[in-house]
């Protein structure tokens, strides 16, 4: 039977890499999410935000290519499935499913953050960190668009 962990145990080269993956999916979700609803918001109130998310696709594909260049250098195979991909008719519903995800996603890449330190991978944890920072600019955009305050994502259990 495998060991399980808790969330004060090591984390291993192994687990980052799937860990990884896992962002990975996501930030393949989030191209996808971004492409779809960039085209398909109607209306004036939402003009300014969908040109936002064409720009937001093209920021989660450099994501994705650097996520997928630390699986390999770590040893791993970078997935090449998303994670599924939430529609609607409504524009208001697409834009809480993005804020959503943007909040599990800096969730767990805080936690990327912390996991990459404790392996001493620390150009990793860098690049993690201007992740975190576009992530950020994304979850901002997203709760101005809804007229809402910017939500604190938390961080994701170990």
């Amino acid at each position: 039977m495998p060991e399980t962990k808790g969330p004060n145990d090591s984390i291993t080269r192994e687990k980052l890499v799937d860990l990884l993956n896992e962002d990975l999916e996501r930030e393949y979700q989030a191209i996808i999410a971004y492409v779809t609803y960039s085209q398909v918001l109607k209306g004036a109130q939402y003009m300014n935000i969908a040109n936002e998310l064409q720009v937001h696709a093209t920021e989660e594909l450099n994501h994705a290519l650097k996520i997928s260049y630390w699986v390999d250098l770590l040893g791993g195979m970078p997935a090449v499935v998303p994670k599924g991909v939430k529609t609607s008719d409504k524009a208001e519903d697409m834009l809480r499913f993005d804020l959503d995800s943007e909040k599990e996603t800096i969730r767990n890449y805080r936690r990327r953050v912390k996991q990459a330190d404790e392996l001493n991978e620390f150009a990793l944890s860098e690049d993690l960190r201007e992740i975190l920072r576009d992530e950020q600019d994304h979850l901002n955009a997203l709760a101005t668009a809804l007229g809402i305050d910017t939500p604190d994502p938390g961080i994701a259990d170990a």
